[in-house]
């Protein structure tokens, strides 16, 4: 038996492929199907399965065109909805790979649909667990996605409740040494205390794991509800296609227009400028968001554009334009392109470059705006007197920034601080508005030393 996970950095998100003699199935499939296509090839297996652990909110999978592709049945709980052909997957649910057999274990938590997969070998020894969002390294999953969307909704605190069974009740019984992989890593929201590590045992969790020690049933709704990080604007967009099915990925992103960078843009369209922050400032179009290509594009994205939005899509080079379009995809945003481009001749917009020394004087002097969220700031702000939007709020916020100062903007490290300028930049022209950027590294530091 051959068990091979697939993570993709930028969302956090891992998946997997399982081969005997010849046959493969996938778990939660990323949105472009290519790596399992090549995969199977490489072991001359044929992919006959794929198995959906829940419909997704933070990325599109391929599952449906895997199907059309090789024919493959997909795998799913009935709870799903799901609107694509899928075979019913649920407690008591065997599915056969020649000689190893995979189980469906139904786990509800994260969502009402949520199944974890139990593999037993050949040798009729359980071995690994595929546990989609329910359960991750050093976490379980968050509880508050599916109050709004999906086939069904339930409130986080039943969420929560269903959670503390289904990991007490199931998963917590199964033998010790069985391999837990999860669907994500560090840095993804679905969670709130995800290890660094890909993959775990059920010992390990049981002794590590803060979800899994020995709480009562509120003691556990409690914990899990709270200072749960913020939910992107895609997440319940992303939930609904999943449950259809996507379109093709390489389908989706050819059809995507492309311009002439000569080409005059229309006013009232949002631009995503994805350049790096020193291109940015030396000149840009009016009003763009420079949201820089980085390992959490997609995220940001999601977070900043709301799933109805519009926008044109900017970048540096060829490459540049063709890693961000497929980025965009991965969310489901391909379809929200209005059109994709070089950067502007046009592009003559400056942004103002802030005197660091009088700032570090007389910070009183300036309106600081503090764009990290909520759980970044519970201990406090940096600067006393700023004011605190969080970015994935901050265009429907904007108006509560008073404009009586030069406006000056920061996050932790500066990539959140580069967009939220540009977005407050667009919005208001009669101050100033400098990115802090990368020096507040410096001085979060010196905060920190003198505290």
């Amino acid at each position: 038996m051959i068990i091979q996970q697939f993570y993709d950095k930028g969302l956090a998100h891992a998946s997997y492929a399982v081969i005997r003699t010849g046959k493969m199935i996938v778990i939660d499939p990323a949105r472009d199907p290519q790596p399992y296509y090549d995969f199977a090839s490489q072991h001359d297996a044929d992919i006959t399965g794929v198995i959906e652990t829940h419909p997704h909110a933070d990325f599109v999978s391929s599952h449906l065109e895997i199907h059309k592709t090789t024919r493959a049945v997909i795998y799913a709980s009935k709870l799903a909805g799901a609107e694509y052909p899928y075979e019913s997957f649920d407690d008591g649910d065997e599915l056969m790979l020649n000689d190893i057999k995979l189980k469906a274990i139904n786990t509800p938590g994260h969502s009402p649909d949520s199944i974890c997969v139990l593999v037993t070998d050949e040798d009729g020894k359980d071995t690994a667990l595929f546990t989609g969002d329910t359960l991750f390294v050093g976490d379980v999953g968050r509880p508050d996605l599916r109050e709004n969307v999906g086939n069904i909704t339930a409130k986080k605190e039943a969420l929560a409740r269903q959670m503390y069974h289904s990991t007490r009740d199931k998963l917590m019984k199964l033998q010790h040494n069985i391999v837990v992989y999860p669907a994500h890593g560090p840095g993804s929201l679905c969670g709130k205390k995800i290890s660094p590590d890909l993959q775990s045992t059920i010992g390990r969790e049981l002794r590590e794991n803060y979800a899994l020690q020995l709480m009562d049933e509120l003691a556990f709704v409690e914990t899990l509800t709270r200072d749960q990080p913020f939910v992107p604007k895609y997440f319940g967009h992303d939930v609904d296609i999943n449950k259809k099915g996507a379109p093709g990925f390489k389908e989706s992103i050819d059809a995507i227009l492309r311009i002439d960078n000569h080409t005059a843009l229309e006013n009232n369209i949002l631009v995503i400028d994805t350049r790096p922050n020193d291109e940015f400032r030396k000149g840009h179009v009016k009003g763009a968001i420079n949201l820089q290509d980085g390992e959490k594009f997609e995220t940001w994205l999601g977070s900043i554009i709301n799933p109805d939005e519009q926008f044109y899509l900017i970048a540096a080079s060829e490459t540049d334009l063709d890693l961000a379009i497929s980025k965009t995809a991965k969310i489901g945003y391909e379809q929200n392109v209005k059109a994709a481009l070089l950067t502007p001749v046009k592009a003559k917009e400056t942004s103002p470059e802030l005197d660091l020394s009088n700032f570090k004087k007389h910070p009183e002097s300036y309106t600081i705006i503090d764009v990290r969220n909520g759980n970044e700031t519970a201990n406090g702000l940096l600067f006393n007197h700023a004011i605190n939007i969080p970015l994935p709020e901050l265009r429907e916020r904007i108006n509560e920034i008073p404009a009586g100062k030069p406006l000056v903007v920061h996050c932790a490290a500066g990539y959140r601080s580069a967009a939220a300028a540009s977005i407050i930049a667009a919005k208001i022209n009669i101050v100033p508005v400098y990115d802090l950027g990368e020096v507040i590294i410096e001085i979060s530091q010196r905060a920190v030393v003198h505290s």
